[in-house]
């Protein structure tokens, strides 16, 4: 079970279905009292208000002499999650992207070195800080408990409000919980808003809960649904052969009665409650089985839906006690209803028009958003992979509902690139890398998961992503002006996952790792594991640790010479591990933590990381903490393609509409680019080097 922490009106809950839904981000935090946050809120918008005038007669001054020293007027930058430069390469030489070839023939394109690990939160916090993973504390999607042994969301922590009055049934609280980013160091937005220039960021990775700062911020990866979770979906079926355990949702079995249905749509936590209890809202469904059509009432609203047609976001209001509201969106997708009904409702995003808990900053940017656009996706992992995984989504409809998800961040894109006629724009773009992840399977012939039904529609799907992408930088272009700077990127690149590897099971056959007294397999989250026996384990995507005395709680292995000498033993055998069965080389090369970068955090760093081979990555099982007799299997899951595997086989892109001073730039030189760009001096502790000659670019020499 994995452990919680219990708040009345926030959920900190790790879930283990939802770790599963990237295979790790986790949980986060379920909702505040809306109560407090609203009226909250109000105070500093009246006050925000009174002293407008002022803020910006101030903000005029700084910011003329914060441009002074500036070489550009505007930076943009465009995050294209995942992009693969051989894809770029191959597609750019058919003539197949026009406005990235134009951006490379007008500046530079370069393969973009990543971190070690080579996981989004990991790559995008070097990204904004210019720093190693070791000076920004992020290795991984999860962290582990050393008391425990069970996984940690890595990006953030809450704790418990201090002070909590007990009336009746409820526990109020009278001191707001904490809520705390866990990644460190400055992102670079932070060090420029504090010289008077103005940066807009839009969805970038590791973004939650937002960081005060002069300019806009909307969180990204990570930020939870309203349950607490990372993307909980929720399928209704009147089939009961259809009634099974899935990976990242829930099934809700309905009846169908005189063409109605009476259920309900699941909502987190009431922990307002002393005896805590989920909320749930009243769902009441109408067939119209001639029109393949349905009328659906939730929270005092009526809509009609066609079969296979998304609703609206849909707003929904959660009652729990004493007359507090708590605000969600979601959408509806009927994909029949004869002769079973059968219908997917989108996680419960937190209303970005009323949010329950912080999404931007300042708090009232995703209310102007919304205002501005409509209802939009908050959650951090937007776009549902596992309802495509387990087959509640069909391929059409998930990439429907992604591209709806991109059009919604292209509208921000293109608002605050119109707004900003001074600093920085940068928005980051998962379409890229959820699409790469559920569609690889296509582009290999020889992937266990490929359905050849499939084929034809599917061949194109990743060409036609990137067309998609290079239409979007073309756009980009269009409204730039001549000092005005673009980069493009991707935090690393993609590879197939064709087999996987189970490490727990590797290192209990190889007796590293005990069970306890009888047993020969574990349950998930390592539930049998003897840990007074068990030399080391793994957890995350990537990571090995050493049961280290001093250190974990049941610490086997004396901290020094005998925990070097383990690591070097493990790293002997698991270097140019083979899969017999298929003959080829699983694991490139393990890197140890100690010849890595280093940095104040490296001591949360894992012993050692795990670089795979090209076709394989970590099992489902063995991130989840499960242990048995199966090293290598199969991966028959639609997520065919990943990129937590050796860093130096999957670089990200670069490029950019000037010169750069490099062939071989890393993500950790971004920042200090951005900084120089705008006159100031990158901090010491930043790794990065800026990639443009700022010299050169005043006096017009920097283009080819």
């Amino acid at each position: 079970m994995i452990k919680k922490v219990a708040c009345p009106l926030l959920l900190f809950l790790m879930l283990a279905l939802p770790l599963k839904a990237y295979v790790g981000p986790g949980a986060g935090f379920a909702f505040l009292s809306s109560f407090l946050v609203i009226l909250i809120t109000f105070f500093l918008a009246l006050f925000s208000l009174l002293t407008w005038p002022f803020r910006f007669l101030l903000r005029i001054i700084k910011g003329q002499r914060a441009y002074k020293k500036s070489i550009i007027h505007k930076l943009i930058i465009l995050g294209l999650d995942g992009m693969e430069p051989t894809l770029v390469e191959k597609y750019m030489a058919e003539g197949k992207l026009p406005n990235f070839s134009k951006v490379k023939k007008q500046g530079s394109y370069a393969r973009l070195k990543t971190t070690t690990p080579a996981i989004s939160p990991v790559a995008w916090s070097s990204f904004m800080t210019g720093a190693n993973p070791s000076k920004h504390n992020i290795f991984d999607f999860l962290s582990r408990d050393p008391k425990t042994y069970l996984p940690d969301l890595s990006s953030a922590r809450i704790g418990k409000p201090k002070r909590i009055l007990s009336l009746g049934k409820y526990n109020i609280p009278f001191s707001k919980p904490e809520i705390k980013i866990l990644r460190k160091s400055i992102p670079f937005w932070k060090i420029l808003g504090k010289a008077g220039i103005f940066s807009t960021i839009l969805r970038v990775p590791i973004t939650f809960p937002p960081e005060k700062f002069s300019g806009h911020l909307l969180s990204g990866m990570c930020a939870p649904d309203l349950k607490g979770s990372q993307g909980t979906f929720s399928f209704y079926t009147s089939d009961n052969e259809k009634i099974r355990k899935r990976e990242g949702g829930m099934n809700i079995p309905v009846t169908i009665n005189e063409d109605r249905i009476e259920t309900y749509i699941s909502g987190p936590e009431n922990t307002l409650l002393k005896e805590a209890k989920e909320l749930q809202l009243p769902l009441n469904i109408s067939l119209d089985k001639d029109r393949n059509e349905a009328l659906i009432e939730i929270s005092g609203q009526k809509f009609k839906l066609k079969q296979q047609n998304y609703s609206d976001w849909i707003r929904l209001t959660l009652r729990p006690g004493l007359g507090m509201k708590i605000r969600a969106i979601c959408r509806f997708y009927i994909s029949q209803i004869q002769p079973h009904f059968e219908m997917y409702i989108t996680p419960l995003n937190i209303d970005p028009e009323k949010p329950a808990l912080p999404l931007s900053h300042p708090f009232i940017f995703s209310i102007y958003l919304a205002k501005l656009f409509g209802s939009f996706i908050t959650l951090g992992e937007a776009n549902d992979t596992w309802a495509l995984n387990e087959g509640v989504l069909s391929e059409e409809a998930f990439l429907e509902l992604t591209y709806s998800n991109h059009k919604e961040w292209e509208n921000m894109l293109f608002n605050a690139m119109g707004k900003t006629k001074k600093g920085v724009v940068a928005c980051v773009f998962e379409t890229t890398d959820s699409i790469q992840h559920m569609f690889w399977r296509y582009l290999d012939d020889d992937h266990p998961a490929l359905e050849r039904s499939h084929a034809e529609m599917s061949d194109k799907i990743i060409e036609d992503l990137y067309q998609k992408m290079d239409e979007l930088v073309g756009k980009v272009l269009e409204k730039m002006d001549k000092r005005s700077i673009l980069i493009i990127m991707s935090d690393h690149g993609f590879k197939s996952f064709r087999r996987c590897v189970n490490l727990n099971s590797w290192l209990y056959l190889n007796g590293y790792l005990s069970l306890k007294e009888g047993r020969k397999e574990s349950e998930e989250w390592f539930k049998d594991v003897d840990w007074e026996k068990s030399k080391a384990y793994a957890l995350g995507l990537g990571g090995i640790y050493i049961n280290q005395k001093e250190r974990e709680a049941k610490g086997l292995i004396n901290p020094g010479e005998e925990s070097k000498s383990l690591k070097q033993e493990i790293i002997q055998k698991l270097n140019g591990l083979r899969d017999e069965e298929e003959s080829k080389v699983a694991i490139n090369k393990v890197f140890d933590r100690d010849e890595l970068p280093s940095g104040p955090y490296k001591e949360n760093c894992p012993d050692l990381i795990v670089g795979y081979n090209d076709g394989y990555r970590i099992s489902w099982d063995s991130v989840t903490g499960k242990v048995n007799n199966i090293v290598f299997e199969d991966n028959r899951k639609a997520w065919s393609g990943d990129h937590c595997i050796d860093p130096r086989i999957v670089p990200g892109i670069f490029l950019c509409n000037q010169k750069i001073n490099t062939e071989t730039p890393s993500i950790t030189d971004i920042a200090p680019t951005a900084l120089e760009l705008f006159g100031l001096q990158p901090p010491s502790h930043m790794d990065g080097h800026a990639l443009i000659d700022t010299e050169n670019l005043s006096s017009g020499k920097n283009k080819k």
